[in-house]
């Protein structure tokens, strides 16, 4: 993964024009950035080309503003924000065009452009040849940063830089492949991966790769309930994917003629409906008038047992509705008993990252992900569009 990969500190930024493309997909209300974890974990990258007396461009998405301008998804907070907490950052009202050409050549060493979303062009996500040409204007050295964002093969991500001759990865992407090579490459054992969320379908790939990866995986979040039916356990009304339940058979099989543990459920936390009075569910069967909404404390203990050996965790995905105060204890409590293991703890994934700062855990996790899509893909496939783009 790691081969034929620069990275930024190998690079020559001395008075060079320096596109870094960032994920700078925050959330923003009236203007105002909610969470802006991901604008600060690119600042080392960015402080490092500014430091090298680069001329630094940055360029990022946010949200789906559909191919036109969106006013509610500029970036423009973003330049605000940067400006007050690090330092000046000058905003371009577009990503291309005269305008943004001039703004790019007025640069000095040092000094540091935002430019507008970048999906508010539609060829950005159709990877148009010709979009990438017109970014490349703007380029002599091309870093990606943007980990979160590199399974797309988009222009900035993938178009772009395979016209570039000097291009390398960021600090933050470092990192990230770094600890994804040596989960995919050299982990050492016993590895053992905790997978939740709501559906089989969408996590299918990374099963079966992670089957050929790790020692046990253990199972919760809804997802669950689609391997206790298939098992012939009954799940009352919770979400099941009845149409996966061959493939779940053979993803079952396959680990027991491999000798590799799936270990599920025991007991739940259910309810009548999705945001109902939580009712304790004792056994694996749920019955017909609920639906399981977390796992149960048997279950929790269950699988910190399952852990307590472990040399590498890789976590992604909640194990119930986390977001509810009635349904978010098995999650938290995973979350808690990663921080103290004696092993070390990979999470990656939105809900799965969002849990264990809320957890008041995330110092004590060794890595956390910046990418959900992109940390599943790079399980998957083993590389990701925007590593092999820089490759080339």
């Amino acid at each position: 993964m790691l081969e034929g990969v620069k990275f930024i500190d190998e690079m020559n930024l001395q008075s060079k024009k320096v596109f870094i493309r960032v994920d700078f997909n925050v959330p923003v209300k009236n203007g105002v950035i909610q969470d802006a974890t991901r604008i600060d974990e690119a600042m080392e990258t960015i402080s490092y080309a500014k430091n090298e007396g680069a001329r630094v461009i940055l360029a990022s998405h946010m949200g789906r503003p559909k191919g036109r301008f969106n006013p509610e998804l500029s970036l423009k907070p973003v330049a605000e924000y940067i400006t007050g907490r690090y330092f000046h950052t000058y905003f371009a009202e577009d990503c291309t065009g005269g305008d943004v050409k001039k703004q790019v050549n007025d640069l000095k060493d040092g000094e540091v452009l935002l430019l507008e979303n970048l999906r508010f062009h539609p060829e950005e996500k159709a990877n148009e040849p010709d979009f990438a040409a017109k970014l490349c204007e703007f380029c002599d050295v091309y870093i990606n940063d943007a980990f979160g964002s590199s399974h797309r093969a988009h222009a900035s991500v993938d178009g772009l830089p395979r016209k570039c001759n000097e291009k390398a990865a960021g600090f933050l992407m470092k990192r990230e492949l770094e600890y994804f090579d040596m989960l995919l490459n050299n982990p050492e054992r016993p590895f053992y991966a905790v997978l939740g969320g709501a559906k089989v379908s969408e996590k299918i790939g990374v099963i079966e790769s992670l089957m050929d990866k790790v020692d046990k995986i253990l199972i919760g979040g809804a997802m669950a309930y689609t391997f206790l039916n298939a098992l012939g356990a009954k799940t009352g009304k919770s979400l099941v994917e009845n149409e996966l339940f061959d493939t779940v058979k053979k993803i079952i099989k396959k680990a027991d003629d491999k000798n590799m543990k799936i270990v599920l459920p025991v007991d739940h936390i259910c309810s009548t409906e999705f945001n109902g009075k939580p009712e304790y569910v004792a056994e694996k069967d749920i019955p017909d008038d609920l639906m399981g909404l977390d796992i149960g404390n048997k279950t929790v203990e269950l699988y910190k047992k399952e852990l307590s050996d472990a040399k590498i965790v890789m976590w992604n995905g909640p194990m119930g509705v986390f977001e509810s105060n009635d349904f978010c204890k098995g999650t938290f409590d995973i979350a808690e008993y990663l921080a103290t293991l004696d092993a070390v703890s990979v999470v990656g994934g939105g809900d799965s990252v969002c849990a264990v700062k809320k957890a008041g855990v995330s110092d004590s996790i060794d890595h956390i992900s910046t990418g959900g899509g992109a940390s599943l893909e790079l399980l998957e496939k083993g590389t990701l569009a925007g590593i092999e783009a820089l490759k080339t």
